[in-house]
């Protein structure tokens, strides 16, 4: 018999999530992260009998009446092979009897379509489906070769720029961090979160967060930030100032997280998702592929489903045209 138990303890959680090589957003840590910044979290597992088949981390977020909130799964669920259809099963039955919520959403993290009864996909994309994803089993050799001629040439560049490549580990040095973040974000012209958020990530991680950062003359010129399971490492932030462009300090710090990231035996590499800009291109010099992954997925859990669905679209276009119209 198939039933669905809360999880409260850590430990028990992320032991679950790495069972099924789970993606680092379903890790224990990435929860309380949401939970310090505006959201709910619920942790469920998946039982049949004694086995766990699945777990999923459901981040909810409240949202204007009539809508009550979002439930939210991001990289999720995790479950046994030849287990999903049960898994999502269970998770809308428990969503539907315990969350009022208008929309039940999960960004898996696979390439397959989603075909469970009851799901469509959704045109609200929080986590970007079009990405690059290494294989890090492939050998040393293997990887290089799949880069093109460039990126191996300014791999090699900056390596001979006397650059120093170490972990962060302090909130002093992730001040750092967040300083050149603060210049790349100007230059690139997206929003940051306040402080506080990269700080509680560092720390409620744990050694799941790991920041690299190039250094010339003992100062940091580049950075990147990654969240990591047993299996998978995700980009989540990076960034350089004007002396690490100078150097290309990015390439070799890249190169030196995906090796690092290699030796720890983890077994892909995810780049967090391609978009049609300089920062793309760049990601895209390191592989001769590209990966989609199967998208976002919605199920309706109330009448005003609707309003979200097409609703949101809307909002986000009114926002932009608002801070066109306002210089912003």
């Amino acid at each position: 018999m198939i039933d669905t138990i809360l999880c409260d303890e850590k430990a028990a959680w992320d032991k679950t999530v790495a069972k099924f090589s789970g993606h680092p957003l379903q890790l224990w840590g990435w929860g309380e992260v949401k939970a310090a910044h505006n959201w709910h979290v619920q942790r469920i597992t998946i039982v049949d009998g004694n086995e766990a088949i699945g777990a999923a981390q459901i981040l909810l977020r409240n949202l204007p009446k009539p809508l009550n909130q979002l439930s939210y799964i991001p990289r999720g669920p995790v479950y046994k092979q030849g287990s999903e259809d049960d898994v999502l099963a269970a998770i809308v039955n428990y969503v539907k009897h315990n969350l009022p919520c208008a929309v039940l959403t999960i960004e898996p993290d696979t390439e397959h379509p989603l075909r469970a009864k009851g799901w469509r996909q959704s045109p609200n994309n929080i986590l970007l489906s079009r990405t690059l994803i290494l294989d890090l089993t492939h050998t040393t050799d293997e990887l290089l070769a799949a880069m093109t001629k460039k990126t191996r040439q300014y791999i090699r560049k900056s390596g001979r720029a006397g650059l120093d490549i170490k972990p962060v580990k302090t909130h002093q040095d992730i001040a750092a961090c967040l300083e050149i973040y603060r210049q790349t974000a100007k230059r690139a012209k997206f929003a940051l979160h306040d402080d506080q958020y990269y700080y509680d990530i560092h720390d409620k991680l744990g050694e799941n967060s790991q920041i690299f950062a190039a250094y010339e003359d003992n100062r940091p010129v580049s950075f990147l930030w990654l969240a990591t399971s047993r299996e998978t490492s995700f980009e989540l932030y990076g960034g350089m100032n004007d002396r690490g462009q100078a150097s290309r300090a990015n390439y070799a710090l890249k190169w030196h997280a995906i090796a690092e990231c290699k030796r720890q035996g983890i077994k892909r590499y995810d780049m967090n998702g391609l978009l049609n800009d300089g920062v793309s291109n760049f990601k895209r010099g390191f592989a001769s592929h590209e990966n989609k992954l199967a998208g976002t997925y919605d199920y309706p859990m109330s009448q005003f489903y609707p309003v979200w669905r097409h609703g949101l679209p809307l909002a986000k276009r009114a926002i932009r045209s608002t801070k066109k119209l306002l210089g912003k």
